[in-house]
């Protein structure tokens, strides 16, 4: 006779019964800790490829914000460049003009203009036929005086200066909105 056969059958029923439960409870349990590790894994990997993804967005912002400094550097050295051409460009009219100023100042220089026909009512006092040893020949001209001569050197100086200054506003507003 074996010992199961001497428990009496409720027990060996409520015995059964209660290995089953056992059983059961462990698989149970052995399932919640599996599927808590495939949990477990399944986070971890949605975790490392939110890390990657977050990585590449920052190295390709990163890339972006190089590549805008590049090309914000590269403005400021062309504006640049643009604004010493016009700065040359001002300090030589400048020149041009003081030395302008200068001849016209020291006689060396005179400024004429071409006057109309002559006619008959016309209260000009300006001669109209050319003075004998006078090389020029065409229409008759009159000498401006020195001073009428250096306030139009100051006009168109001024106008040049202004000429400058529009192009180089004009270079500056191109460039500027081509980077836009």
């Amino acid at each position: 006779m074996r010992l199961f056969d001497l428990i009496p059958m409720p027990y060996r029923l409520a015995a059964v019964g209660a290995l089953m439960v056992t059983v059961v409870a462990g698989s149970a349990a052995f399932a919640w800790t599996a599927q808590g590790w495939r949990y477990g894994q399944q986070l971890e990997r949605q975790a490392r490829l939110h890390a990657d993804t977050l990585g590449e967005l920052s190295r390709a912002a990163a890339a972006q914000q190089r590549k805008e400094q590049d090309k914000h550097l590269a403005l400021e050295q062309r504006l640049r460049n643009k604004d010493e051409t016009h700065y040359k460009e001002l300090t030589d009219e400048q020149t041009k003009q003081a030395r302008l100023r200068d001849r016209l100042a020291t006689a060396d220089l005179r400024l004429s203009v071409v006057l109309a026909a002559t006619d008959a009512t016309s209260r000009c006092s300006v001669p109209t036929t050319t003075a004998t040893g006078r090389v020029v020949h065409g229409p008759t001209r009159a000498q401006l005086d020195p001073a009428h001569s250096l306030r139009i050197i100051g006009i168109t100086g001024a106008g040049d200066r202004g000429l400058i200054a529009l192009r180089a506003c004009q270079a500056y507003a191109r460039d500027i909105s081509r980077n836009l």
